[in-house]
């Protein structure tokens, strides 16, 4: 069993409150588990209204494959136009 995680820090720079920044995340996390069957959820700066941190997670039998599905999201994020990908960790294990 494979293992990846990616662990992302993004900056919503207009948001004015904790509203805009979740309304911004909600989407974001929605569309990253439909397109790519990972799960995600917000892991940290929780009450600050312009920065978010991100975990996401997924399983697989293929290391290769799992860095590939985390390195299309670290891409599809760096266009994201509502947010700015500002810093980003990638770490796959594998068990067995």
């Amino acid at each position: 069993m494979v293992v990846g995680i990616l662990q992302i820090e993004l900056r919503i720079e207009w948001s004015e409150s904790l509203k805009d920044k979740r309304r911004v995340l909600s989407s974001l996390k929605d569309r990253l588990h439909r397109e790519h069957q990972v799960s995600v959820a917000e892991v940290g700066q929780l009450e600050d209204h312009r920065v978010a941190v991100l975990g996401i997670a997924m399983a697989s039998n293929s290391a290769a494959y799992c860095r590939s599905v985390l390195d299309r999201i670290v891409d599809k994020l760096r266009r994201t136009r509502d947010c700015v990908l500002s810093d980003h960790q990638v770490q796959v294990l594998t068990g067995w």
